[in-house]
């Protein structure tokens, strides 16, 4: 009687471990799901190899009907152009956390209205990226990559593709001479895929 109870006492210790050692194997691989899961949702490794590009031409502005004249009408003086789009500032884009090359354009428009247009951009795609305008000074390497949410910057809008030309509307009320530099901003991780200084065109 008494071995028979000890071994049965064996064999309950036995699967009491066993069904411990499994809940924990269980736990530990849904540990690593979950970890899995976020990283590839924050990093989202894939997009480093897919290129979005975008080919915009510069904005164009109708000229508005003289007052009072139909659309039919033909006048017989006609009023003067407008006068075309004009560069205010622009600069080079230098690389930061990735290689990142192009031209960044701040340009006014025949009816008053002001786009950023970023030129010949060629850079890397990646989760979460945002067009800035800043006031922050533009530093080649590593020190120049977390520099532009220090100071005074606007958003204006996400990054359309990774590679072409492309247009983004500066709102009325933003003050140009408050900001010196444009940066290609990595919003879920704070840094910068490249920048420029904007200067005299």
């Amino acid at each position: 009687m008494g071995d028979t109870f000890s071994e049965g006492n064996g064999e309950g210790a036995d699967v009491g471990f066993g069904g411990r050692r499994g809940r924990l194997i269980a736990s530990a691989l849904m540990a690593v799901v979950v970890v899995l899961g976020v990283g590839l949702y924050l990093f989202q490794p894939w997009k480093l190899w897919q290129n979005e590009t975008v080919s915009e031409a510069l904005p164009t502005v109708q000229a508005a009907p003289p007052a009072g004249s139909s659309p039919t009408a033909v006048p017989t003086d006609s009023p003067p152009a407008p006068p075309g789009p004009q560069t205010l500032l622009q600069g080079t884009l230098v690389s930061h956390e990735h290689t990142t090359t192009g031209t960044a354009k701040l340009i006014r428009l025949s009816d008053g209205t002001r786009t950023l247009r970023l030129e010949n951009l060629d850079t890397s795609n990646g989760p979460d990226l945002r067009v800035w305008l800043t006031d922050a000074p533009v530093k080649e390497g590593k020190d120049g990559w977390e520099v532009f949410d220090d100071g005074k910057h606007v958003s204006l809008g996400k990054l359309k593709g990774n590679k072409g030309d492309q247009n983004y509307e500066i709102p009325a009320d933003v003050k140009l001479a408050d900001y010196s530099s444009v940066t290609i901003w990595c919003d879920r991780f704070n840094v910068s895929f490249g920048a420029a200084a904007l200067g005299p065109a």
